[in-house]
């Protein structure tokens, strides 16, 4: 793989899910320095957070040229976030649509509010290449996660805090399937085990059961689309192996 930012820093959204650990590791395939920032919104599935430790120490271990990479990992507060929604990702309620043909698991302003700490944290660190894990390809229709969405956010903060930022969305157009390939690309299938074990994407918190795809409630949207992602992903490998 061809490292064209080789002498630049990252920092990566970093949750503790699949799509934030596959980021991780893309950006230490391609930066000489990265940091990782996580929020805690009150979102329920919090436990995502307790799983970024390993999830570093395992891809530290992988390369040690990701260990030297490898720089702070920062945690930002952001409770209003929880205050001012009323979603079943803050709320104890059941997941479903919305009137509006939302799942009610979006959180209005989000990942606005994300990529905004994310730029002014590596405005302080002089950092100006931000990662985040959004996608459209294979999403639930959150508006902001959708491409137009993160490229008019890049323009409104490089004007704001006079920047040259780089948002970079490398799942942006790869379903759950092509997502663990792309780990499987970067780390191969020590990688794809450290994801499955480590990285938590259930939204109701759940680490009691281990599925093939990790852990999780096994039901839940997160769940269901990371399950198929999975076995999209071992149908693909059974069909390039010999």
């Amino acid at each position: 793989m061809t490292d064209q930012t080789a002498d630049i820093s990252a920092l990566v959204l970093f949750s503790g899910g699949q799509d934030s650990a596959t980021c991780l590791a893309w950006a230490l395939a391609r930066f000489s320095h990265v940091e990782t920032l996580g929020f805690s919104y009150g979102q329920r599935h919090i436990v995502e957070l307790a799983c970024r430790e390993a999830l570093i120490a395992g891809m530290a271990s992988l390369r040690p040229d990701w260990a030297t990479k490898l720089g702070e990992a920062h945690t930002l507060d952001i409770p209003t976030l929880s205050a001012i929604s009323d979603t079943a990702l803050t709320r104890d309620m059941a997941i479903e649509m919305g009137a509006d043909g939302l799942p009610n698991t979006f959180v209005p302003g989000r990942n606005l509010v994300f990529l905004t700490f994310a730029a002014a944290l590596a405005y302080r660190r002089g950092i100006t290449h931000i990662v985040g894990g959004m996608c459209e390809t294979d999403y639930s229709g959150y508006p902001d996660c959708r491409d137009d969405t993160i490229k008019a956010l890049n323009t409104a903060l490089n004007l704001g805090m006079a920047r040259p930022f780089e948002l970079h969305t490398p799942l942006m157009w790869l379903d759950k399937a092509a997502t663990w390939s792309l780990a499987h690309d970067l780390g191969g299938e020590t990688l794809i085990d450290l994801i499955r074990d480590q990285s938590h994407t259930c939204y109701l918190g759940e680490r009691g059961e281990r599925h093939d795809w990790g852990y999780g409630c096994g039901e839940c949207p997160a769940c269901q689309l990371r399950a198929r992602g999975w076995s999209g992903y071992v149908a693909t490998r059974s069909k390039a192996t010999p």
